[in-house]
């Protein structure tokens, strides 16, 4: 209810500003009327705008000196002949005349005029005020025009609360497409909105991203800036400078002189101007004073193909433009229809009869002295709006048709309202020289726009059309190669405020653009993904990259000792040691009844040779792929194998200590020692006591296989989690006190016969178990990088060696080089020797 309220308020102030006008007198041409059984309104711009002040509400006289528009005359002359063509078709509206009556609308105020006459009763020059404008009939059943966005905001104001159907066939502007506001208006022409969409689809496809927009004061060109700038802002373009040129600005006045330097100082190459044809000569005519040169500008279809911006002076050297342009159309007869008019014997314009009501601008000197040689000339911008009032005409006939039931060849003539005929116009689809005239639920047509490129090559500017844009959605087809830039290699300019980075590099905005950016490089382990260039994404857990990387690569599966040479010697060594423990065992059980076998244990030596044995297997553990088994055994497993040996060993010098020393002096705890296999027992509890601890480690601190990223950026680790755990120092301890144990018992000895005197042996082997261990918790408690395992092989490897070389490799040496140290007399002579020692002490 406001919102009729409201249009009813301006339609009073317009119908104040018309009572000052006295229209008597004034003379009228009868190109401007035509009779019919239905009236239509034609609103065209004949005349330009008069700029003087007005002191008083008067209507705006069109008919001045020098002030004749031949672009607004091709139209008037377009809606002539396509009502011409109508009453003459058999086949629209038989039976039926459409009249005309036109209007000279070369100012706001001649709009309203114009617009209140269309208005007005049947019959009556009064626009009446009644309570059902449902059932009003005025003068015209549909109007065409008016050009301009202002003009046909004014007329739609007007025309809504009566609905009376407005197609205008120019007026762009996307703030008319609001059905709540003027439900009454359609176009021929596409809504700006698609302009929008095109013009920053344009931008995209060339990769212009740092421009200068400028646009004209009114709807057309304020609102178009405010959604151009909107949208491109959205799309990640840059808006360096935004200037509007108003309606009182002058070539090269202060004014444009500001805007020209704004233009120098934004370093852009592409300046979108969205303005109208006047005010885009007023622009360029500054553009070509300031010798501002090598740019791109892109064009509105307002003045895209306008000659009256290509034939001004100098324009050949403002660089290149592209534009949007209305798809160029040919309205069939429309030059030689001029033409015929032209030759007509017009005559001089008759007086209005007085006291007739005559309307103030249907009137037009200097089309009456136009000859076949002096017509303006119909280029092609013309042609196409033309083209959009031809087709406004026939949407109309074609609703009427319609709405008067014409469909079965004959018409019912018949009262009809403005709302019957505009909900009939909504409906309309049909095809005009091949071109489908239908419009969407916003009154807007379905069309498209033609992409052109102004071309200077030859004798005379004409433009080229290089791509084309369709909707809905709006899409963009361009042929690159038909496009000629400027320079000699024929490459598309650049238009950015900053290049793009290297491949690896991610932008830092500087400043307020985000255009604006340095390119800084990606850490190593993170890389630049291309739908986000202002941030470096980490890489995946089984990727890696190195700085300044755009992809990840998969990271190579390793386990840790592989990467070292040291680690090859190592397993080498191993395997020498394990064959040397092999071979020993063989050599051992070859010579079992030999002295020298009996004297290091017998067959105890093969427990001995059996856990240094299993000791070195588990170490290949470290060689090869972690799991579960192999983390649960290869530290556990050494330990025990160490822990029987050093119990042998140990148990082994406690036996001789007691035999030479003690037998004869405690013979009842020897006895009871030998007869409850005091030895066997010992090694077999102490291995229990390992194993207990073992179990406990692996259950309650259970080492497993893991998979560690942190170490190398390009590899995984495969270990066990075991590292220096509680469990590990548990039966590393419990080793360490049988190593004291052992080095004791062999030191008690020291006076043994030679031949069973450990002391020297057990002591050395047993000091490079110390030395390698300290070493390892030395670099363990200082260093947790990739060599500690490598360092913790060397040092179960050497406490292995030690006690094998300590123990075993002299007595090798005693079967296999000196057998005749290998016999009963050597070791019955050893020992008395010992015992006369002994005595003598």
């Amino acid at each position: 209810m406001l919102l009729w309220v409201t249009h009813l308020v301006r339609l009073q102030l317009a119908l104040t500003c018309c009572w000052a006008l006295d229209c008597h007198e004034m003379a009228s041409s009868p190109d401007f009327t035509l009779p019919g059984d239905y009236l239509l309104s034609g609103l065209f711009p004949l005349h330009s705008d008069c700029l003087q002040v007005r002191h008083s509400p008067q209507v705006t006289l069109c008919d001045r000196a020098n002030s004749f528009n031949g672009h607004g005359y091709h139209l008037f002359q377009a809606m002539r002949l396509s009502v011409e063509q109508i009453n003459n078709s058999t086949a629209l509206l038989p039976n039926v005349t459409l009249g005309y009556e036109l209007q000279d609308v070369c100012s706001e105020s001649a709009t309203v005029y114009a617009v209140l006459h269309a208005l007005s009763r049947q019959g009556t020059y009064h626009v009446e005020m009644q309570g059902d404008l449902y059932q009003y009939s005025p003068r015209a059943m549909a109007v065409i025009g008016p050009d301009t966005t202002n003009n046909a905001g004014t007329a739609a104001a007007l025309l809504s609360p009566f609905l009376v159907p407005l197609i205008s066939y120019e007026a762009s502007s996307m703030v008319l497409s609001a059905k709540q506001l003027y439900p009454s208006f359609l176009r021929t022409i596409p809504s700006d909105r698609y302009q929008v969409e095109t013009i920053v689809l344009l931008l995209q496809t060339f990769g212009w991203i740092w421009i200068s927009l400028v646009g004209s004061s009114g709807d057309y060109g304020e609102l178009g800036v405010e959604a151009l700038e909107d949208l491109a802002t959205q799309q990640g373009i840059c808006i360096a400078y935004k200037g509007i040129v108003h309606s009182s600005a002058r070539v090269g006045d202060q004014e444009m002189q500001g805007m020209m330097r704004g233009l120098v100082q934004a370093r852009t190459t592409v300046v979108v101007v969205f303005s109208s044809r006047q005010l885009a000569k007023v622009f360029f005519g500054s553009v070509i004073l300031a010798n501002l040169t090598g740019k791109v500008w892109i064009a509105s279809e307002d003045w895209a193909i306008s000659t009256h911006i290509s034939r001004m002076s100098g324009i050949q050297g403002i660089g290149m433009v592209l534009g949007v342009a209305i798809q160029q159309r040919l309205v069939p007869g429309l030059e030689e229809f001029e033409e015929a008019y032209a030759r007509a014997n017009k005559g001089a314009p008759r007086p209005c009869s007085r006291g007739s009501w005559c309307s103030t601008n249907q009137l037009c000197r200097e089309c009456q002295a136009f000859t076949a040689y002096t017509m303006p000339m119909l280029g092609a911008f013309s042609m196409s709006s033309a083209y959009n009032v031809y087709q406004a005409v026939y949407a109309v006939a074609h609703g009427l048709h319609q709405l008067l039931g014409c469909v079965s060849g004959s018409c019912s003539k018949g009262q009809v309202y403005p709302w019957q005929l505009l909900e009939q116009i909504y409906k309309v689809n049909f095809l005009l020289h091949e071109d489908t005239v239908a419009f969407d639920k916003n009154g807007d047509p379905l069309g498209s726009y033609d992409i052109i490129a102004w071309d200077w090559s030859g004798p005379m500017w004409t433009f080229r059309v290089v791509g084309s844009s369709t909707w809905p959605p709006v899409q963009l087809d361009i042929n690159k190669t038909n496009i000629r830039w400027p320079g000699k290699d024929n490459q598309v300019p650049t238009s950015v405020c900053t290049r793009d980075c290297a491949e690896g590099h991610h932008r830092v905005v500087v400043g307020f653009y985000h255009c604006c950016f340095e390119c800084v490089p990606c850490e190593a382990g993170t890389f630049l993904n291309k739908s986000d260039l202002y941030r470096c994404q980490p890489c995946g857990r089984e990727e890696w990259s190195p700085e300044a990387s755009h992809t990840c690569f998969p990271r190579t599966e390793v386990v840790l000792t592989w990467r070292w040479p040291i680690s090859w010697v190592l397993l080498a060594a191993n395997t020498l040691l394990l064959l040397l423990l092999v071979g020993t065992t063989g050599l051992f059980a070859w010579h079992l009844d030999t002295p020298v076998v009996k004297s290091a244990g017998g067959r105890l030596c093969f427990l001995m040779l059996g856990s240094l044995a299993g000791g070195s297997c588990s170490l290949y553990g470290f060689f090869v792929e972690p799991t579960l088994p192999m983390c649960l055994l290869r530290q556990a497993l050494f330990s025990l194998g160490f822990a029987i040996f050093l119990s042998c060993l140990m148990i082994r010098s406690f036996h001789l200590v007691i035999i030479f020393k003690f037998a004869t002096k405690v013979p009842t705890s020897y006895h009871a020692w030998v007869r409850n296999h005091g030895p066997g027992l010992f090694v077999m509890l102490s291995s229990m006591a390992q194993v207990l601890i073992c179990l406990t480690w692996l259950v309650v601190w259970t080492p497993l296989p893991t998979r560690e990223y942190r170490r190398f950026p390009q590899l995984v680790v495969l270990e066990c989690t075991e590292a220096i755990s509680p469990g590990f120092l548990l039966a590393f301890t419990y080793n360490g006190l049988l190593s004291v144990s052992a080095f004791a018992c062999s030191y008690l000895g020291k006076d043994l016969p030679e031949n069973y005197n450990e002391a020297k042996c057990v002591t050395f082997s047993l000091l490079l178990n110390f030395v390698s261990w300290i070493t390892f918790f030395t670099m363990a408690s200082v260093y947790q990088g990739p060599l500690l395992s490598v360092i913790n092989v060397l040092a179960a490897l050497t406490s292995l060696s030690g006690g094998f070389s300590g123990y075993f490799l002299p007595k090798c040496y005693v079967i296999l080089c000196r057998p005749d140290l290998n016999n009963t007399e050597h070791f019955q002579a050893s020992i008395q020797d010992y015992s006369r020692r002994c005595g003598s002490t």
